[in-house]
């Protein structure tokens, strides 16, 4: 009998990741941020985009298998006769390079940087799966480094408890920015898988709202942002108060 051969441990279906610092995911991305971080981002002068969709409570506009991880990151508000779940994104403005960045593209707040950033290049969203090839990285980033992925699990358990960090901040968070969104006259969203509003609410107004908000009081109402007419049709019909004409004060980002 022969020697025993060596078994790689490492499949080829496995995942794996070495940042190689290239700073690509600092550039030109919207960081989402948990309030907290939202107020530290707005409290340093920094932009923070609000980035809004819903679905109905009859479940139109929402796949039946996400139907529980959306339920628990929204909020019903009145919209019309009948009431939407808004899901809110309060995000770091990023069209370009973060602002926390030097000139050899290190993070100057690394020790406390969001969540988002320590969790990348993992998805937050359990129905979005991670692919490289979506991502920024060179490829010589995922030739290297410990796996992150076996199969379709998750490995690494410090990424999947700050990626269950992330998802209950944003069960804990929603009320709050329904109550932030409020106080700015934010009012309006898409529908969930057809687009985002998006808003860029003025900076010192936000701060001033992230660290004043309150939970209590009634929820005003609230419209959804549909251009597709047939869409139109079956949202009135269930009696949601819409509009298709554009607007001045926030973005549609069609789908």
């Amino acid at each position: 009998m022969g020697p025993r051969q060596t078994v790689n441990t490492v499949q080829a279906h496995d995942i794996r990741f070495d940042c190689t610092g290239c700073g690509k995911c600092c550039t030109g991305h919207h960081v989402p941020l948990t309030l907290s971080e939202a107020r530290q981002w707005a409290g340093s002068g920094g932009q923070v985009i609000v980035l809004i969709e819903a679905f109905l409570a009859n479940g139109l506009g929402l796949p039946a298998d996400q139907h529980e991880h959306a339920m628990r990151r929204s909020w019903p508000v009145p919209c019309g006769s009948t009431e939407a779940h808004v899901a809110i994104t309060f995000a770091a403005f990023n069209p370009e390079r973060c602002r926390n960045l030097d000139v050899d593209d290190r993070c100057t707040i690394y020790e406390t940087r969001p969540l988002v950033c320590r969790i990348y290049p993992m998805e937050i969203n359990p129905h979005i799966p991670l692919r490289p090839e979506a991502k920024d990285c060179p490829s010589e980033a995922w030739q290297s480094g410990p796996p992150l992925i076996h199969g379709q699990q998750l490995v690494d358990r410090r990424l999947a408890e700050l990626i269950e960090r992330s998802r209950q901040a944003d069960r804990d968070d929603i009320r709050g920015k329904v109550a932030i969104c409020q106080a700015l006259g934010i009012d309006t969203s898409a529908l969930k898988g057809n687009g985002f509003t998006a808003y860029l609410p003025d900076t010192q107004a936000l701060a001033q709202a992230l660290q004043q908000v309150q939970t209590a009081g009634q929820i005003s109402t609230w419209t959804l942002h549909v251009l597709d007419p047939h869409l139109c049709e079956q949202l009135q019909t269930c009696g949601a108060q819409i509009r298709s004409e554009a607007a001045d004060h926030y973005s549609f980002i069609g789908f």
